[in-house]
């Protein structure tokens, strides 16, 4: 079940109201009990010292019958106080003092106690009068009830009882009001999340007016917005572009076919025919191939078979393997500097045969492409440049998206479908490194970088296994016949 908040704190806010009024309260009824003891024994000193006068100077019989009338007219009738005289000599004895278990004793002759015959206790003083005159050494007890006391400190623990838990509701009440105003740019920040659905997704939510604390929370609910409208779009335009990439090798296969049954074909005809349909069926392969390995970069899938190389000796396996393109374009490339890596090689190699291609693919006759290998702290970049037609920003920007051609016309599209550039990027982020991409005075720089091995890394021997299935779906060769790059 859905708990509300504002209940829930306004709950949390009657508990620790409670939780003060508590310990206020016990404090108070501590200090109070504290204060009555001490002016409960301040009253008995002083009925002690009147007493003790009166008893003192009663130094002849008449004057001590005379002390019992005073003591008797002293001694009040609910017995809250008592006056009790006692002494070797009969006739000088005045009283009945109170006797039973003592709770508790103080110095100065004080002491509670609990009378035998049941009742209220009562806080005694016991003082000793010397003899004078005719009357001899007397024990004087002054006794004074706690009832007064108990009484008091009832009625003060039912009142603040009372109070706290009336306290108590009316924090919860209070809170729970003042919680809901306080969570109303919640609600309303649900009401605009609401609002977002598939058909609106410029939808986001208005932070002009919300609170330091929802401020953030709503700032990064629309950058998530941001990022899934462009996701959304990338899904939307790579759709797209799929649908246009496969509908024109499906449309070719449909036509040559429908026109080689229009009528009767020689073998030769037929032989024709099938090779061209090859040719598509082979193209539609490297393309659904290509997606597939897409798809699982952007699973998350990371290189496996990692191995420690030299990135030169794998460059210039990359670049051994494209003599034939290199010398078909009448270009020539040179390798300089060199690092090692811990990479899957195949995969390594997919992705410097993607650039190279794409330099191929863009460079004059009797051009020089350039293989750079720099180590930059933790990443080994691979950088490969071609002079070419310089590119304009905000076309550098989107050469590593999927089926993005800078050529708005899509020249060339039966070679190259434009997703070289994005394994390139895909490769890269699979061996946690990054892509770049760069023109000018006329050299335009394509790289990607990989994870450099650390001097504590080198010593370690990697893990070595065979060739990723999606390296191996799509080997050199259909990329070099396809010219994916």
């Amino acid at each position: 079940m859905n708990r509300s908040i504002a209940r829930r704190l306004a709950l949390m806010f009657a508990f620790v109201a409670l939780f003060v009024f508590t310990l206020v309260g016990t404090g108070l009824f501590l200090v109070l009990r504290t204060q009555l003891e001490h002016h409960l024994r301040e009253s008995l000193d002083d009925r002690t010292q009147i007493a003790r006068i009166i008893v003192y100077h009663a130094v002849t019989p008449e004057k001590w019958r005379m002390a019992r009338e005073k003591l008797t007219d002293m001694t009040p009738h609910d017995g809250s106080t008592v006056y009790a005289v006692s002494s070797p000599d009969p006739y000088f004895h005045y009283g009945t003092p109170v006797d039973g278990s003592v709770v508790t004793s103080w110095a100065g002759g004080y002491a509670r106690v609990t009378p035998a015959g049941g009742g209220q206790d009562m806080l005694t003083s016991t003082a000793t009068i010397p003899a004078y005159g005719a009357r001899p050494a007397v024990q004087l007890q002054v006794a004074a009830s706690y009832s007064p006391n108990v009484r008091t400190m009832r009625v003060f623990g039912f009142a603040l009882a009372a109070l706290s838990a009336l306290g108590s509701l009316g924090v919860l009440l209070l809170s729970y009001s003042v919680t809901r105003l306080g969570l109303a740019p919640l609600t309303r920040l649900t009401r605009d999340a609401s609002a977002v659905s598939p058909n609106n997704r410029s939808q986001r939510l208005n932070t002009a007016s919300l609170p330091l604390e929802l401020n953030d929370l709503a700032n990064s609910f629309n950058g998530a917005l941001e990022r899934l409208d462009g996701a959304y779009g990338r899904l939307e335009s790579f759709n797209a572009d799929v649908a246009h990439e496969l509908r024109t090798p499906v449309t070719i296969l449909i036509g040559q076919t429908e026109v080689a049954l229009t009528r009767n074909r020689s073998v030769d005809d037929l032989r024709h025919t099938l090779q061209s349909n090859l040719e598509e069926f082979e193209r539609m392969r490297a393309i659904i191939n290509d997606m597939l390995f897409l798809a699982r970069a952007d699973q998350g899938e990371r290189a496996t078979g990692l191995i420690d190389v030299s990135l030169a000796a794998e460059v210039a396996h990359t670049l051994e393997f494209l003599e034939i393109p290199l010398e078909e374009a009448r270009v020539h490339a040179q390798l300089r500097g060199d690092a090692m890596a811990r990479v899957n090689r195949s995969l390594f190699g997919r992705a410097c045969t993607n650039l190279l291609m794409n330099a191929i693919q863009h460079c004059e006759p009797g051009a020089e492409i350039s293989v750079t290998i720099v180590s930059d702290r933790d990443q080994v970049r691979v950088a490969v440049a071609n002079p070419g037609e310089p590119i304009a920003p905000d076309v550098l920007e989107h050469l590593f998206d999927r089926f993005y051609r800078a050529e708005v016309s899509r020249t060339n599209s039966r070679e190259n479908h434009g997703l070289g550039l994005a394994i390139v990027k895909a490769i890269a982020e699979m061996h946690s490194g990054t892509v770049s991409a760069q023109s000018a005075h006329g050299i335009n720089i394509f790289a990607f970088s990989v994870a450099a091995v650390s001097p504590l890394e080198a010593g370690v021997p990697a893990a070595r296994s065979n060739t990723s299935a999606a390296a191996e779906g799509t080997g050199y060769s259909s990329l070099v016949k396809g010219k994916s790059a």
